[in-house]
């Protein structure tokens, strides 16, 4: 068994992007490259990807306010056979934990706002999501379990 499967960290990225629109892509594609190899794919690597941008997106436009300044950090982390995906700005106290839940007749009825689907999309396409604030610093912690090829197989077959 390896330290890995026991359940050790390994750092496997940890860089920032500028608060830019755009910079999202930059992030998922980094996120990508970094868990190549840990089993993760088809499927369930597209939904981290997605969420990923998603996260990353709202702590460029809603935490850092699109100033280029201020960095978004992101490390990305195995843990046992977890992929976990930690995503900071520095907006410190926003609202974005206490989001309203997005309901769709609401929002075609003028009754909600047409925007605020961010983290209801984001906890939907991962298997777990945590949101803490400490200061200035506001983090989204990902978490999704890997898979094996084989477990991807298995799904496809399934849904045939």
């Amino acid at each position: 068994m390896t330290s890995v499967a026991r359940g050790a960290v390994r750092r496997l990225a940890a860089f920032t992007v500028t608060s830019e629109p755009g910079n999202e892509r930059v992030a998922l594609a980094r996120v990508a490259e970094a868990v190549a190899g840990t089993g993760l794919a088809g499927q369930r690597l597209d939904r981290l990807k997605t969420a990923v941008a998603e996260a990353t997106m709202n702590a460029i436009e809603h935490g850092n306010r699109n100033r280029a300044d201020l960095p978004v950090d992101i490390e990305v982390t195995q843990q046992g056979t977890n992929i976990v995906v930690t995503i900071t700005d520095q907006g410190g106290l926003h609202e974005a934990g206490t989001a309203e839940q997005p309901d769709l007749a609401r929002k075609l009825a003028g009754e909600q706002s047409p925007r605020g689907w961010g983290l209801f999309l984001i906890r939907n396409m991962v298997d777990a999501m945590d949101v803490t604030t400490d200061g200035t610093r506001h983090t989204v912690r990902l978490t999704m379990a890997t898979t094996t090829p084989a477990d991807e197989g298995a799904t496809r077959e399934n849904h045939l």
